[in-house]
């Protein structure tokens, strides 16, 4: 179910099978994300349950789920471009299919962050989960 973006990060850790290179990878994908506007960074976008200040701003268009973000630690930068590869242009009626952690645990990434960090990404991943449809 996962998007071609996504596959593609999954090629490239497959490449890459040093952590060191697979971490600078994320945060190479973090800066290359456009940032978020500060007229975004609102309580009604900030994520609880993360140690770095989280935004996330849902923009569906045409029934297609999209979704923006930012935070202030390069690491869950890029952890957000990596749910990006995976969320963005999913139809929105297929967004709770998503089983984000499956997905995920092809890249090994719970494994290899802290406690704190791996919060931090299930709260993401909840917040976006809960802008499908019931």
């Amino acid at each position: 179910m996962a998007q071609e973006a996504f596959e593609d990060i999954v090629a490239d850790f497959e490449f890459l099978e040093d952590w060191e290179d697979r971490y600078r990878h994320v945060i190479d994908m973090g800066k290359a994300m456009d940032p978020l506007p500060d007229a975004l960074k609102v309580p009604a976008t900030k994520v609880d349950g993360c140690a770095s200040q989280v935004w996330l701003h849902p923009r569906p268009e045409n029934g297609i789920f999209f979704f923006d973000g930012e935070s202030d630690a390069m690491i869950v930068r890029g952890l957000i471009a990596v749910l990006r590869a995976l969320y963005n242009g999913v139809p929105m009626d297929q967004l709770a299919g998503v089983d984000a952690h499956a997905e995920l645990a092809r890249l090994s990434l719970e494994d290899h962050l802290s406690a704190q960090r791996s919060n931090g990404l299930r709260a993401m991943i909840k917040r976006i989960g809960e802008q499908a449809p019931t």
